[in-house]
């Protein structure tokens, strides 16, 4: 794969970041990552715009929307060969070589755009609720930050556990969201997600579900999670994914989500920028 870093496009094994980049050593950094298909990004408005919410967040200064659109642009072309199977499109923008600490450098950031194969999710999942709770008064609560060693300690216990995704609750004991995905319960026939100020990422996924359905947004004790009718999760790589057991309690995949995941793929084949 061939990789864009600062401007430049390059081979991957020529690619280079500086040690000394704030996004390796305090992970001060955000990124996007959506699905491409065709050689076409899937919602990329979207994932733009979210992008420069989650840099504002953390006072990063984000490129103009035209500098990143031609980086996707260019790093899709030099990749042609690989436009026959489905990649992951990884967008990452982060505080640049700094000093050794907390404190930001002069340098500006850095922009790294990158591509891979994207893995096909099974049809159904296993969630783990994990011991840990998402800070939904954090200062990067709802920032898709390059700081993810939670979500690798929270996703390695799901596994060691049997499961293939974690589950957050936040502090105020209300459900929140996985590692990489967005939750959905049906209740008495009603799709249900956490609302942002749960703490959750706002998914693009997600967001666009709730515009495109009948699914809402409420706040929902984590014991819902056992109570519920069937279980979904969103991601811009899953789509619609049913989940089929949460620890050792199983859930039946049911005809809800199944119309969800349906509509969602017919809708998105439409229109690849909604």
């Amino acid at each position: 794969m061939r990789v864009w870093v600062d401007g430049e496009v390059l081979d991957e094994s020529d690619a280079r970041v500086s040690v000394f980049d704030h996004g390796l050593t305090v992970g001060d950094g955000v990124f996007e990552s959506a699905k491409v298909r065709g050689g076409v990004p899937f919602a990329l408005t979207r994932h733009l715009a979210r992008l420069a919410v989650s840099a504002g967040g953390l006072g990063l200064d984000v490129p103009a929307d035209g500098v990143l659109r031609r980086a996707v642009a260019e790093t899709l072309a030099a990749n042609a060969e690989q436009h026959g199977i489905a990649l992951r499109l990884r967008i990452t923008l982060t505080g640049g070589t700094s000093p050794l600490g907390s404190d930001r450098g002069t340098s500006g950031p850095t922009l790294v755009v990158a591509l891979a194969p994207m893995r096909a999710w099974p049809d159904s999942a296993k969630l783990v609720l994990v011991p840990w709770t998402r800070n939904e008064r954090s200062a990067t609560a709802g920032l898709k930050t390059t700081s993810y060693a939670e979500n690798v300690v929270a996703l390695a216990h799901a596994k060691a556990h049997g499961g293939s995704e974690a589950v957050f609750a936040n502090t105020a004991g209300h459900l929140c969201e996985g590692t990489g995905s967005n939750v959905f319960l049906v209740l008495d026939g009603e799709a249900v997600t956490p609302p942002l100020t749960s703490g959750c990422l706002a998914g693009v996924t997600r967001a666009l579900l709730l515009e495109w359905s009948d699914a809402v947004e409420r706040d929902l004790p984590v014991a819902a999670l056992l109570d519920a009718d069937e279980v979904f999760l969103t991601s811009s790589t899953r789509d619609v994914q049913a989940v089929h057991a949460i620890g050792d309690h199983v859930v039946e995949p049911g005809p809800v989500t199944a119309r969800l995941a349906a509509d969602f793929a017919r809708r998105a084949a439409v229109d690849v920028d909604p």
